[in-house]
Parts: C-alpha cells; structure tokens; sequence
C-alpha cells in the first residue's frame, strides 16, 4: 500500500492511497475460496466449483465485498499510521478499481484540531462545602416526622373529625338496586382528604364506632360501570372503627422505622442529605467556571463540518426561515460548544479516560430508583433507543473528564453556611435569568433588524451601531 498525503487549506488533507494488484488478488482469492468451501454446484464435488463458474454467477457481489473490506482496512492503516485523526467520516473518491486491478483512491479527510491541554492546568474554580447546623437538621427530622402517619384507635365515644382515619363496610346501591362492585369491607378513609367519591368525606365527618351511616352521593363520570356514571347512590356504612393521627415521637424507634441505627444516626445521615443537595447545585457552579474558562483557550480552527453538524442540532425544531434568520447566533453558540467538545475530548483521550459497561449500567440503575415502578418503561426506552444510550454514555465521559480536570486545576475551597449557599445560588440564578432574557432580546432585535429595509442611501453610524447588534 502506498499512500501520499496533499494537505489542503485549514485542516483539510487529501490522502491518495494506492493498493498494488498483487495485494488485491489476495483479497478476492479469499473470497473466492469462501464461497467456493460452502457452495455446492450440479456436476462437481463439494468445494470444487470452478471459480469461473463462481465469477458468472458471484463476480459483481464478490468484487464489491471486497472492496468495502480493502477500503475498510487501508483507509484505517493510512489514518492510523500517519497519525491523522478526522472530524468527520471521510469521503473517498474512487480512481480505479476492478478484479485484475491495482485500486486507488483519494480519502478527504478534516483532520481534528491540534489542543494543548496543558493549559487545563491554570484553570481556577471554587469548591464548596456547606456546613450544615443542627438546627436546620432538626428542622427536616420534625417535618418527616409531621409527615408520618401515626394513626391509633379513639375511645368508643369519639366523633370523626376531619384528619381522621375511618374504617368501614359498606354496601351500595342505585335507584335501589344492587350493581358491580357495590359492597367494601374495611375500607379506610382519612376525612378531608377527598379521595373516595366526591363529597363521602364530609358526610362521614361526627360518627362514632358502631354508627350505621347512610352517605348520598352522585358516582362520577369515570364510573367503572359505565350505565351508573353520573347516577345518584346511597351508600350504607356500618363504622368499624375510628382512629387518631397521633403525633410521631421522634426517638430512636422512630429513626428505625426511617432506616437508621438509632436519632443520632438519622441526624448525621438527614445532614448529610441536605449537604447533597446543595453539593449538587454548587459542583454545577464549579463546572460552569471551568467550562467558561475552556471557551478561552485557543484553537487555530474548528472544522466547519461539526460546526454545520452542531446546528442541524441546536436547530432541530426550529421552521426553515428562523434558521435563516438567526443563523449567525446559532453558528456562534454551535461553534461554542463544538470547541469546548473538542477540547474536553482531547483531554479525554490525553488522560486515557472512558466509560466502562458497569458505569453504564450504574448510571441507567440510578434511574430506575428515580422512577420507582417504571423500570420496565425506562429499560425499554434504552433497548429500543441506541441514541439515548450514547447521549448517557457522554454524559457520564463528560463528568468524568470534569471531575479529572479538577484534581489538576488550582481549587479554592469555600467552606459556606446553608444560608450563604442559598444566596450563591439565589444569584446564579438570577444572573441566568438575565442571561437568557438578553439571548432573547438579542435574538428579537437581529430579526427585527434583518426585517427593516435597506436604504438606498448609505447607512449612518447609528444604523451601523443596530445592525451589528
């Protein structure tokens, strides 16, 4: 194989390969022979069909076969051994090509970048760690604990009220009949809550233990027995029991009953989570100071096929004509985040970093704990959605380059109280806001601007002064 490179201007390269006749003989020979073990012809022994035969019946499959797998194998040795890394799938031009013949072909390729990621390591940003006081601590235990229900059963003489649990059998009918479904046994009801039929509740509220109440209701429009939907029913409940919803004692039992050891326990690991909590949102702030402080580093040029790429991406749901209007911002913002790729990329494969089926597979785990009961859903979206699982896939890269990036640059640690944390990120959020509220005026005011006439006089430094907005 022989191979000359031409380079072009920018990052382009034009890369002519030659393959000799010899080597290419060997390709079909091999194929050839293949076809011939497995094929069986009237008149011949197994695996002795001519391979003239073969040639009439196979040449044009076999010869493009061939080909795919030389051009597959050359072009990848030619890239490979000359050190060149393409943006972009490279195009190939076929010059010759046949059975009997030498191939040539020329390979355009947009070679990715040169980066120097060394200067990665004057990167500044700030690491945060809240220090959360007891106090607010207590706070969360005392609200989980409200949240608990504690329902114990009320002296024979006590009347429901509304917080209560009521337990009941019932049987029901309409227009004095019996239908589907009409009879419950032990069902419970918290009153005020409003979640049976509505309007049960509040007739439920006054009774006592042993009461037989009979309750009016109208059944609902989504009444599994659809001839009774928006009917009248009484139902007649005889009480079982009434219970209180006493308040939770918070003490050891109770940190138990929450997973933990003992209280203390439950304090140090409810602590802990609302440590997380903000952790999350400001390691997000410290990412975002490490990714504007990429955008400054400089690359000589960025291939222009990824940016074009990138804005058939961030242009995905937007109607022809606003393409056209806001093209300018939107290859700005493409050729932002094309160049912050490429240098994280880069700093990737520097640091050998990848992403292995275990992380993979913790990561899609994770999201089955945040769906509880939609396992099935979530795991079925990923099998029938290769897409999504490289979109994960560079998430998890793209943390894991972050997070490597971080042990190199020059950290400022920031111990900060709750409070503090809430006004960092009070701030942040506010700057984000006003950020993107000037991407909209901006974006309205370059519309409007393209929508103006053109004057046949020469613009005025003030047009000049809009225009450029």
């Amino acid at each position: 194989m022989k191979v000359t490179i031409q380079n072009k201007k920018g990052l382009g390269k034009d890369i002519k390969v030659v393959v000799d006749q010899k080597t290419m003989n060997s390709y079909l020979d091999e194929r050839y022979e293949e076809i011939r073990k497995n094929y069986t012809l009237k008149g011949f022994r197994p695996g002795k069909a001519p391979r003239e035969i073969l040639k009439r019946q196979f040449g044009e499959a076999i010869l493009s076969e061939v080909l795919d797998k030389v051009l597959k194998d050359t072009s990848a040795k030619a890239l490979e051994e000359n050190k060149i890394r393409p943006a972009t799938q490279p195009k190939i031009d076929l010059k010759t090509y046949g059975e009997g013949k030498e191939l040539e072909y020329v390979m355009s390729v947009t070679e990715l970048p040169i980066i120097d990621v060394k200067q990665l390591q004057n990167i500044k940003f700030d690491e945060y760690k809240v220090k959360i006081d007891p106090k607010f601590t207590d706070e969360r235990i005392n609200q989980i604990a409200k949240s608990q229900n504690n329902f114990k059963d009320a002296n024979d003489n006590h009347k429901s009220n509304k917080g209560d649990l009521v337990v009941f059998d019932y049987k029901a009918t309409s227009d004095g009949k019996d239908f589907k479904g009409n009879e419950g046994k032990d069902t419970q009801i918290i009153l005020g809550k409003d979640l049976f039929i509505k309007g049960f509740d509040e007739q439920l509220e006054g009774v006592k233990k042993n009461d037989i109440k009979k309750i009016k209701v109208k059944l609902p429009d989504n009444f599994p027995e659809k001839e009774l939907a928006n009917k009248n029913a009484i139902f007649e409940c005889k009480i079982k029991s009434i219970k209180i919803n006493r308040e939770v004692k918070i003490d050891d039992e109770f940190a138990k009953n929450l997973g933990a050891k003992d209280l203390k326990g439950l304090k140090e690991l409810i602590s802990k989570q609302i440590n997380e909590e903000y952790k999350n949102s400001l390691d997000m702030l410290s990412k975002n100071q490490i990714l504007d402080q990429l955008e400054k580093i400089k690359i000589d040029d960025v291939p222009q096929e990824l940016i074009e790429q990138e804005i058939k991406v961030l242009s995905h749901d937007m109607k022809d004509e606003d393409i056209k209007k806001n093209k300018n911002q939107l290859e700005t913002q493409a050729k932002k985040r094309i160049k912050t790729g490429l240098i994280l990329n880069e700093f990737g494969q520097k640091n050998k970093i990848n992403v292995t089926e275990q992380e993979l597979n913790q990561e899609i785990q994770k999201q089955f704990q945040m769906m509880p009961g939609q396992e099935k859903i979530v795991k079925e979206y990923y099998e029938k959605n290769p897409s999504a699982i490289a979109s994960l896939r560079g998430s998890i890269y793209e943390e894991k380059i972050i997070s490597q990036i971080k042990k190199q640059a020059k950290v400022n640690l920031k111990e900060i109280s709750k409070d503090e944390a809430e006004k960092i990120l009070k701030s942040e959020n506010e700057k984000n806001i006003k950020l993107n509220q000037k991407e909209t005026k901006d974006t309205k005011s370059a519309i409007k601007a393209k929508k103006t006439p053109r004057s046949k006089k020469p613009p005025s430094k003030k047009t000049k002064k809009v225009s450029k907005k």
